[in-house]
């Protein structure tokens, strides 16, 4: 029996469309990491873009649990001397970008230093709002709070 290696030209890319509004960023980024590579079809193969395009909408309304929205400090450098900077996920979520926080998050569950990886990361779009600009794709919509009960934490 020889193992099946998808090709390129094989592969259906969906787009999905999750609602990010109250589930935990973990879990969140986890199911999208694996979206994004396509581990979840049967058809997944590793050096091959199998994965779907994700729209994540309400960025800014991800539940983060415990302490980490104030403990866990995101840290840069700005290239000169004594320019280390740092910002905590809750200043980044209320801020005026709050979608890195799931794109970092997401970012980091990827594999490392590959431009595969960087080609099936770009297929992610967050929006901070409820609205999006991809309707004319008609994209499935995920219930991620939906697939475990731990997902969507009441606090």
């Amino acid at each position: 029996m020889k193992t099946y290696s998808a090709k390129p030209s094989e592969v259906q890319k969906d787009w999905v469309l999750i609602d990010a509004e109250g589930v935990v960023l973990g879990r969140l980024a986890a199911v999208i990491a694996k979206h994004l590579r396509g581990k979840h079809k049967p058809m997944f193969t590793p050096h091959i873009d199998c994965g779907d395009n994700v729209i994540v909408i309400n960025a800014e309304k991800v539940r983060i649990t415990g302490n980490k929205k104030e403990q866990e400090v995101f840290y840069w450098h700005t290239g000169h001397p004594g320019g280390i900077k740092g910002r905590t996920q809750g200043q980044i979520l209320e801020g005026k970008f709050p979608e890195r926080v799931i794109e970092n998050a997401v970012r980091r569950m990827m594999p490392k230093d590959s431009s595969l990886s960087r080609d099936q990361f770009k297929k992610m779009h967050v929006y901070k709002g409820a609205e999006h600009p991809h309707e004319a794709q008609k994209p499935v919509t995920m219930d991620v709070a939906g697939l475990n009960a731990k997902n969507k934490r009441v606090a």
